[in-house]
């Protein structure tokens, strides 16, 4: 199959950067292996929030929707599947596989996203997306002013405990992650952070915090800071440049989101440091311009 524009991902990034090309009456394909990240929240009758005009729906419905309206564009052509065994051929163009069906694009929009790794406290991983999260402007204000976990992966739970007194009053559990310096915990208490340093048994329950010593504290929620990695290769295949961010590795992008390989470029949670679904549309967005113009200039 030879194509104009492709787009690998059909998430919310991906379909953002396919509308844009539609718009301007190109030939896109977006290919997409239904991995959307926040898949988990619909798993659990979650909501989705902070998205300007669709606070409080499903992820599922706002994907469903999304896709309804861009495939009403003519020039639209969707392909369920992984890509693969992506290169640049001799002549420029860009050469994956979905399946048995190969495909040739004179530009490529990557949109893949990414996987969370979570810390391997029991418990945790069964409540991602329903009582665990990761982004206080996503799922803080649920959690109406209450009690708040942080479960600590890393150093990078620091920025957890400054920002939750926002929401809630947060308990940091160290958990063995990282140790606070004095000035750390003075800023804590500022804040009015408490930090609970016996390690973790388990997550009972809702959000029960079951430590090792017995005790058990109760919460209306909790954070942690999952580790992130590419949820395909093929920007590596192609050959993109990454970059290392705290959460994880992601695609190098420049304003345009253009990636450091030719008529490649990325958008979405594989290519910034940390997202979300308002991000991820705008970043697609932008990376449909981008495609879209580079024909051009």
């Amino acid at each position: 199959m030879k194509i104009d524009f492709a787009v690998i991902g059909g998430s919310y990034a991906g379909m953002a950067a396919a509308l844009q090309l539609a718009r301007a009456r190109r030939q896109v394909l977006v290919v997409d292996a239904g991995r959307r990240r926040n898949q988990c929240v619909d798993d659990h009758d979650g909501e989705a929030h902070g998205f300007l005009t669709q606070d409080g729906r499903a992820p599922a419905a706002i994907a469903e929707e999304a896709r309804r309206q861009l495939r009403l564009y003519p020039t639209v052509q969707w392909m369920a599947g992984l890509a693969d065994d992506g290169r640049v051929a001799p002549d420029g163009r860009l050469e994956f596989r979905v399946g048995d069906v190969a495909v040739s694009a004179g530009r490529l929009i990557l949109a893949t996203g990414v996987r969370d790794e979570l810390p391997p406290v029991p418990g945790l991983a069964e409540r991602w997306g329903r009582s665990v999260f990761h982004c206080p402007y996503c799922h803080g204000y649920e959690l109406d002013q209450g009690r708040i976990g942080i479960v600590a992966a890393s150093p990078l739970a620091q920025h957890h405990a400054m920002m939750l007194p926002d929401w809630g009053v947060p308990t940091l559990f160290l958990n063995g992650a990282y140790d606070p310096s004095a000035d750390d915990l003075d800023e804590f208490a500022r804040r009015g952070t408490r930090v609970e340093p016996t390690p973790i048994a388990r997550i009972d329950g809702f959000a029960d915090v079951v430590l090792q010593d017995g005790r058990t504290l109760t919460m209306d929620g909790l954070f942690t800071q999952p580790r992130t990695t590419p949820s395909s290769t093929i920007a590596e295949q192609f050959g993109c440049a990454m970059e290392d961010g705290p959460m994880g590795p992601f695609i190098k992008v420049g304003a345009m989101q253009d990636t450091n390989v030719p008529n490649v470029f990325a958008c979405g949670d594989a290519a910034r440091a940390a997202g979300s679904v308002t991000l991820a549309v705008s970043d697609g967005a932008m990376a449909g311009f981008g495609a879209h113009r580079s024909t051009m200039f």
